[in-house]
């Protein structure tokens, strides 16, 4: 859903009819004056060819710009410092003490600020917390829905002259729909995982000690060869590419009961309440990768334990265990940690064999020691296999990919490290023809291979 034109009505080589665009300037005129847009601005806006961002400027923020910083203050009662922070945590740029940009709309959300303060709903450490979440996440549904649009404008040959009319008039015409349409989704996703968020705090609740960090299962699986594939394609390509694998990771996460935390470029982030939902989810990741002919394949590691919750995101060893893991995994497998593989042998007892162990030797982790590693695999196959593939081409692929990425980073470790090092002190360098771990975090000859 977008509330944006399709790029080809912005950037449209045919130049339209003078009745037609008659027609649509009268429109957008009388929406722009039932507005109170001053006469001037509009033909400014009209004379640059940008009515269309008069049009979205009325349209998002209905309201005219008349207040500055210390007028917000005084109307509000909330200290000019403390409005200040507010807007920053939004994310929003400091303004200078004689811009006019604040309005109703400004005003009013300080006071929803303060009525939630006065209520004792959060205190003001809170609500600025609150406030950075909100901002940070809608301002990436924004861009969301703004980028296809703009990628249109910019591959697209110059739009003809006037065409911002064109563009302005569907805007007018849409807005009465669209607008409200996406403020009522907005609304009917935040109540829906609010919901989600608060049984599954009582049910921890009732399963844990009370003031103790929530146990949980945390998943990473990382793309082989993002970095390589990223150089080598064009921009529509990456974008195809990027959206795809996130296509394929929400999909595979969410409906085997798995909650994505974030998209970090080639990698996904997860958690599920138990084992064996997340064992499922990973399979069916390096699987489903597998499968498809537009991605590489993905190296997958699963950890359990506590877990530190904040702002939506988790933190601590367990998460760092996965995520380092998910580095040592060979394309297409899943480590999964030692607790990990007690803690599904404990789910999956007396029920019909699922998943199949194939323990690794221990492996020296960067900054959490020594761990045991276990492969995870459907029983009756390999841990590794990329024999899915249509055609041994994939599997000779992936390998270089890899290979490619790891040397890539080796040499930048290596680079980085000669900078520091004295010229006689090379006793820290790996023998030559040792493939170096991509997070330096294991021995070399502890690498494992299924093959």
């Amino acid at each position: 859903m977008t509330l944006f034109p399709e790029p080809s009505s912005r950037a449209s080589s045919a130049v339209p009819d003078s009745a037609t665009h008659a027609a649509a300037l009268a429109r957008v005129r009388a929406f722009l004056f039932e507005h109170r847009v001053p006469e001037q601005d509009i033909a400014r806006a009209e004379a640059d060819d940008v009515l269309d961002l008069l049009v979205v400027d009325c349209l998002l923020v209905p309201s005219v710009r008349r207040y500055t910083e210390s007028e917000v203050a005084d109307i509000t009662g909330m200290p000019e410092e403390m409005a200040r922070r507010f807007w920053r945590a939004l994310g929003f740029a400091d303004v200078t003490a004689d811009d006019t940009i604040f309005t109703d709309l400004d005003i009013e959300a300080i006071r929803i600020l303060q009525t939630m303060v006065d209520l004792g709903a959060a205190d003001v450490d809170t609500s600025l917390q609150l406030a950075r979440v909100i901002g940070s996440s809608m301002a990436r549904i924004a861009e969301a829905e703004v980028a296809p649009a703009v990628r249109g404008m910019i591959g697209s040959p110059g739009p003809a002259a006037g065409t911002s009319v064109e563009a302005a008039d569907r805007f007018v015409r849409l807005a009465d729909r669209s607008l409200p349409a996406m403020a009522r989704l907005l609304e009917f996703a935040w109540r829906r995982h609010v919901q989600a968020s608060v049984r599954r705090a009582i049910l921890l609740r009732s399963r844990h000690d009370p003031g103790a960090l929530p146990h949980l299962c945390v998943g990473f699986a990382d793309m082989v060869g993002f970095t390589m594939l990223s150089q080598q394609l064009s921009e529509e390509e990456l974008a195809a590419l990027v959206s795809r694998f996130e296509d394929v990771a929400h999909d595979t996460v969410t409906a085997r009961n798995g909650r994505v935390v974030k998209m970090i470029g080639d990698e996904v982030m997860f958690v599920t309440d138990t084992a064996i939902d997340a064992a499922r989810i990973a399979l069916a990741l390096a699987e489903a990768y597998a499968d498809d002919e537009l991605l590489s394949d993905v190296r997958v590691a699963l950890a359990v334990g506590p877990v530190l919750v904040q702002d939506g995101d988790f933190y601590g060893p367990v998460v760092n265990l996965a995520s380092r893991a998910a580095g040592i995994a060979a394309p297409g497998s899943v480590l999964v940690s030692d607790e990990f593989h007690t803690a599904l042998l404990s789910e999956i007892e007396g029920l019909p064999a699922e998943f199949a162990f194939k323990a690794l030797r221990p492996r020296l982790v960067k900054d959490l020691g020594r761990v045991q590693l276990w492969a995870l695999h459907r029983p009756g196959s390999e841990p590794l296999t990329l024999d899915r593939r249509a055609s041994k081409r994939w599997e000779r692929l992936s390998e270089v990919l890899h290979e490619l990425d790891d040397l890539r980073e080796r040499g930048e470790r290596l680079l980085s490290g000669a900078r520091r090092a004295a010229p006689d002190d090379r006793s820290d360098r790996p023998p030559t023809g040792v493939a170096a771990d991509t997070d330096g975090d294991a021995d070399p000859d502890e690498a494992y291979d299924f093959s």
